[in-house]
């Protein structure tokens, strides 16, 4: 039987994480100059459109068909298209449909796509990106959320009904919510790219600061609105543990957010709002694995922590020479390795996950887990998406030109440009050249 109220919070909540790619375009796209805002946010609109047919075809069935092998990949075969899973089905260990979980996991595949385009920011082609995003969320994305997220299910009699993922079942590491399949894995993915690319013109030596602000203070909004349902809605019902991961994930935020702008304090004499949107969006990478394993107070620590480490993280690409342009690996590859370690020093046992951790009266044990799936998802995210990378590079060219880059992707990619300046500046019937006319007229008598 359908329990009606767990089905409502998830297909809210997946409504919820669906608004995170649009607060991502805004986010990145204030981020960047303005004559790259347009194509930064397209590349978050194109990895949505893109990824949600792949998600329907065979995405979900290579994440959670049943093992074919090892605990590495699921039945691509089993639910290709999403066949038989129409009816009014309900899951087996719990009482929504089948459906509905269906919808929640495809826009976090979306959304994972969508956080590695910030590292190529201002140089890469449209389509290039397109291909790149149904190869990697095929090859890397789908099989790591099978890894992470996909339970092997036990009937009541011990039957094995259904088989899941390595890192669920076989290394028990904790990732609540995607600290792993997400965050470790597009920021490893966005390094990778970087170096494949290469860096922007004038990277290191020109000023290349945000053109608009606002607009990344309204993305960082609502990328903290969404993600209550990315991380609460990751319980699957509304129950208890989705109250204390609520509450984990705001007070996880707030605390790094404060850390980041202390930081900067410290270290540049000003807080900026740059640096405050950046800090909301490293408390909430972190605490995302951690959500259901740490108290309140332990998630005050992880995220302040989360923020102070971050600030500092977003300056090693002018220590090591790669231009990840949106800092995906300052905030989402440290934050995530951060909030996925961390389980392992600082989860309590009174929380919903009941785990213990070194320091609170555990050992090493969920630590080395810990620390083993993190790595793991890092290193074949990143070996496999340099692969990829440089495949489409070689054959099909995945950066623009330097004449391109100069004189703006929107222009150049799209035929478009982000904003319209003629009213001001063009054609003979513009306000400005009418009234700059009359005062020439004026001043000739």
């Amino acid at each position: 039987m359908v329990n009606t109220g767990d089905t409502a919070w998830i297909l809210t909540s997946a409504a919820l994480v669906l608004l995170m790619t649009p607060g991502l375009a805004l986010f990145y796209g204030g981020m960047v100059r303005a004559k790259s805002v347009l194509n930064m946010m397209m590349m978050s609109f194109g990895a949505a459109a893109l990824i949600s047919v792949l998600w329907v075809l065979y995405g979900y069935s290579v994440a959670f068909g049943n093992d074919v092998g090892a605990g590495l990949l699921g039945n691509p075969g089993e639910f290709f298209g999403l066949k038989g899973l129409m009816e009014d089905l309900t899951t087996d260990a719990g009482g929504y449909p089948v459906m509905a979980f269906v919808g929640f996991q495809a826009v976090f595949a979306i959304i994972t796509v969508a956080l590695i385009s910030g590292a190529i920011a201002d140089r890469a082609k449209f389509g290039a990106w397109m291909v790149f995003s149904g190869v990697w969320a095929t090859i890397v994305y789908f099989p790591i959320a099978h890894w992470v997220f996909d339970f092997t299910i036990t009937a009541d009699d011990g039957t094995v009904t259904h088989v899941g993922g390595w890192i669920a079942n076989n290394l028990k590491a904790i990732d609540f919510a995607g600290g792993t399949a997400v965050h470790i894995n597009a920021g490893a993915a966005g390094l990778a790219l970087a170096l494949v690319l290469g860096k922007r013109r004038g990277f290191g030596r020109e000023a290349m600061r945000p053109h608009n602000l606002p607009l990344v203070m309204i993305g960082a909004g609502l990328l903290w609105f969404g993600w209550f349902g990315f991380n609460a809605g990751s319980a699957l019902a509304a129950n208890n543990t989705a109250a204390v991961v609520w509450v984990n994930t705001l007070v996880a935020t707030g605390a790094a957010a404060l850390g980041w702008l202390l930081t900067e304090k410290i270290r540049d004499g000003h807080s900026t709002s740059l640096g405050g949107a950046s800090g909301v969006v490293a408390g909430l990478v972190a605490i995302t694995p951690a959500c259901s394993a740490v108290s309140p107070v332990g998630a005050i620590i992880l995220g302040a922590l989360a923020g102070v480490l971050c600030a500092l993280a977003v300056g090693l690409k002018y220590r090591f020479g790669y231009d990840d342009s949106l800092d995906v690996v300052g905030v989402h590859l440290v934050g995530g390795l951060w909030g996925t370690i961390a389980i392992g020093f600082l989860a309590d046992p009174d929380a919903p996950a009941g785990v213990e951790s070194l320091f609170f009266g555990g050992s090493v044990d969920q630590l080395w887990r810990q620390v083993v799936g993190a790595v793991a998802v890092l290193v074949v995210s990143f070996v496999l998406t340099y692969v990829i990378g440089l495949a489409i590079e070689k054959t099909m060219g995945f950066r623009i030109s330097e004449e391109d880059e100069v004189a703006g992707i929107d222009n150049v990619v799209h035929a478009e440009s982000g904003y319209d300046f003629t009213s001001l500046s063009g054609g003979s019937g513009s306000a400005l050249h009418q009234a700059t006319t009359a005062k020439t007229v004026e001043g000739s008598h």
